[in-house]
């Protein structure tokens, strides 16, 4: 005990040692008051825990085979308040209108989870890992699609089979185009 008590106090030692030497990584110190500009507004914190919750909801339907009732809870973070010019109130709503198309493909319902992520692409403002999952299950969505024609087997249906996968395989490569631009910008953010 009493050497294991010796090693954390020189670990400890040495870790203070370390942070001390270092350069500070920003001119800020530690007893400086907060720039009201980096405080998370209270608005913004109460819908991402309401986003959360809703979300939570959801996965429990969903892991209870309980569809219908996870879409209902997914549809409610649509319909949260964010705060105006809020860029997380995007990114949340495009997280759910993934997870929304998700359901409804699981579902049956092609068209309605198309719309719902056509429409968050539509609406984004700009690129992020959120936009890039909109493809990603844009991409899931044909490939759904192409499989439940192929299990109907319709007369003609191999073009429709053929073009829903070629679909599925723009919208994926969409995704990895945006996730590769974004992988970029943060290594040259980061030099």
């Amino acid at each position: 005990m009493k050497r294991l008590t010796t090693s954390l106090g020189l670990a400890l030692a040495l870790l203070v040692a370390a942070c001390t030497d270092r350069e500070p990584s920003s001119t800020r110190t530690v007893t400086e008051v907060a720039d009201p500009a980096d405080v998370i507004d209270e608005e913004l914190m109460l819908a991402l825990a309401q986003a959360k919750n809703f979300h939570q909801k959801a996965k429990v339907y969903r892991s209870d085979d309980n569809l219908p009732a996870a879409t209902a809870a997914v549809r409610q973070i649509l319909s949260l308040r964010f705060p105006a010019n809020a860029p997380e109130a995007e990114d949340v709503r495009n997280d759910a209108r993934a997870l929304l198309g998700k359901l409804l493909y699981e579902q049956g319902q092609f068209d309605e989870a198309m719309r719902t992520v056509t429409e968050g692409i539509a609406q984004s403002s700009r690129e992020s890992f959120f936009v890039a999952n909109l493809y990603t299950v844009k991409g899931e969505i044909h490939h759904a699609k192409a499989k439940a024609l192929a299990a109907a087997t319709p007369p003609g249906a191999p073009e429709q089979i053929k073009a829903e996968s070629h679909a599925a395989i723009d919208a994926l490569e969409k995704s990895n185009l945006i996730i590769e631009a974004l992988q970029k910008k943060l290594i040259k953010e980061r030099r």
